[in-house]
């Protein structure tokens, strides 16, 4: 495909097409799980451009990888069974695949970016032999010490054909929340083909654009998601590499993402239904028409104006504004709304690795959540918006001085 240099000089990871037409301009922000320990506070940080762009031929929503993956993701923060309602939706999957595949002590599960064995730690208590694959060797310590075999490895051709070598092919394969962290979406899938067996199945999650559109999702652009995908752009990519995408689910994770099933071609598997049901559905509301991408920076920019013009009310009242949570998410709103201690005096996490530190950038200390009840805030601005259920329920007790939760996005909610 001959496609005429762009005058960005950047070109789609999907389809090599020149890349022209901006989605969402953040401006420049630091890596979003960098976070700032105390003895580096006068030292300066690396800031990258966080510019999305939208391929108009493929509809592929991607940054360009100014950052190579394992300096990203070579040690890293996020701990998913720090979330609670993650290691619930992980344990009804187990349950649902076992059920649904008949895996038992002779399958074999393989997890890529198996972080620190939240899912497979229910394969591993129903007696189904796994095999957790993560980078991070921070996060792949605490697999292990779950009982979860782990090897550190970014996953990509060469790898996979180590790990089938060393491990045999995977029954089921599983993928949360990765297909979106990958700058070379074409090694990676390959290596996906290579590790899933002839008649396996391969199940991804992924936040799916059109969610990410309509609710304004803006936060959940970040140095480490390459990619942001739709259903009609991840069947493309497995396509181009002999696999079917033959079922989908929406799931509640991360505002709204799909889980798709995958087979090799070869394996023949009957697609559903909701597979063509959801592509129409996509078609109609815009995701293969430019304009549809183009015009998101506006929707950007007002939930800006409405998250800052409730801090600047609030604090002109007088009133005690902290955070709660220290998500990649969080640190890409905060830094493009500048929102630093003046407007949110710190903020809380569960996760341990984070707390002492300081957010990235916009410098707010992180404390344990044992930090609300010693300073009594007015208002918790909650970071993780898509665990305000869970949030709202642990930190209950703010009420008992007035407290109020604060969910900035889809759109900004104060909660009595």
């Amino acid at each position: 495909m001959n496609h005429p240099t762009s005058a960005t000089g950047f070109r789609c990871r999907l389809c090599d097409a020149p890349l022209r037409h901006t989605f969402a301009d953040l401006g420049v922000s630091p890596l979003c799980q960098t976070h700032v320990a105390p003895d580096r506070l006068a030292q300066p940080e690396r800031f990258y451009p966080l510019h999305a762009m939208a391929c108009e031929h493929c509809f592929l929503v991607q940054l360009p990888a100014f950052v190579p993956p394992d300096e990203i993701f070579g040690e890293y923060a996020y701990f998913s069974s720090y979330a609670d309602a993650l290691v619930r939706q992980a344990r009804e999957y187990c349950e649902a695949m076992i059920a649904r595949l008949g895996l038992g002590a002779d399958s074999r599960v393989f997890e890529v970016a198996s972080n620190d064995g939240y899912l497979l730690q229910h394969f591993v208590a129903r007696g189904v032999p796994c095999l957790g694959i993560e980078p991070a060797a921070n996060v792949a310590r605490a697999a292990r010490d779950k009982g979860v075999p782990t090897e550190v490895r970014f996953v990509g051709r060469e790898s996979a054909a180590e790990i089938v070598a060393a491990h045999g092919r995977a029954d089921l394969l599983v993928g949360n929340n990765v297909l979106a962290h990958v700058p070379d979406l074409h090694d990676f899938v390959g290596g996906l083909s290579i590790l899933l067996a002839p008649g396996g199945t391969l199940t991804m999650e992924f936040p799916h654009l059109q969610r990410l559109i309509e609710d304004r999702l803006f936060d959940t652009i970040y140095h480490e998601h390459f990619s942001y995908l739709s259903l009609a752009s991840a069947s493309r990519l497995f396509a181009m590499h002999r696999m079917t995408v033959f079922d989908v689910e929406e799931v509640a994770s991360h505002g709204g993402s799909y889980r798709i099933h995958v087979a090799h071609e070869a394996a023949e598997r009957p697609v559903a239904r909701r597979v063509g049901d959801t592509l129409a559905r996509e078609r109609a509301a815009g995701l293969e028409r430019i304009e549809t991408f183009t015009r998101f920076a506006d929707e950007v920019a007002r939930a800006k104006r409405e998250i800052l013009a409730f801090l600047v009310d609030a604090r002109g009242r007088g009133k005690r504004v902290a955070g709660y949570g220290a998500p990649g998410k969080g640190n890409t709103l905060l830094n493009y709304c500048g929102i630093r201690t003046d407007f949110l005096e710190f903020t809380v996490d569960r996760n341990p690795y984070k707390q002492g530190q300081y957010t990235p950038g916009t410098r707010i200390p992180i404390l344990a959540p044992e930090a609300i009840r010693e300073r009594r805030p007015d208002y918790l601005f909650v970071l993780p918006w898509n665990l305000k259920a869970e949030i709202v329920e642990q930190a209950g007790y703010i009420r008992e001085w007035g407290g109020r939760f604060v969910v900035p996005l889809p759109r900004l909610e104060v909660i009595e």
